[in-house]
């Protein structure tokens, strides 16, 4: 008998926590061709949604397959990820939560080998012949500066220049 993954339970229990803290559970998703979800709002192949009980309706989450439907821009979307899939579920409010690993698919996994195979080609630095293209030193440069080796940060500047204070209301 095979073991059954973790990363399903602890989404529902972290799922819980969020709703019973009174957090909006948000999930980031890996999207490939599995994943169902507006591409229109995907960047980097990375969606994050709202999975409150108020952004959603008919939230289903089961060991294989998270599906529900939300509204994008007042259009109705039916949603379906993959638990595989799931980057994290935290809380929207504090950030708590828990991320996790996602593996490749079969189809990146055969695009990463065939791109081992058959590497782009490489650049190649240019020997120049005159003077002009001469590299400057940090010395010679005005334009830069010292502060990318100081470790110490800028001073913060004060508004006003008191110290903070606490003001009593009644």
């Amino acid at each position: 008998m095979s073991e059954t993954s973790t990363k399903p339970y602890l989404i529902r229990a972290i799922y819980e926590w969020c709703t019973d803290n009174g957090f909006t559970p948000y999930i980031a998703v890996f999207v490939d061709a599995n994943t169902s979800v507006p591409r229109e709002f995907v960047k980097n192949n990375e969606i994050v949604l709202n999975v409150s009980f108020d952004a959603t309706s008919g939230l289903d989450m089961g060991n294989e397959w998270i599906t529900f439907s939300a509204r994008f821009g007042g259009v109705s979307r039916k949603i379906d990820v993959p638990v595989e899939n799931v980057l994290a579920i935290y809380a929207r409010e504090n950030g708590q939560g828990m991320a996790f690993p996602v593996e490749r698919s079969v189809p990146e996994t055969q695009a990463l080998t065939e791109r081992e195979t058959n590497p782009p080609p490489k650049l190649a630095s240019v020997e120049s012949t005159t003077d002009e293209a001469a590299p400057v030193s940090a010395s010679e440069n005005p334009a830069s500066s010292d502060s990318e080796d100081d470790p110490t940060p800028p001073p913060v500047p004060r508004i006003g220049g008191k110290k903070p204070s606490l003001k009593v209301v009644k």
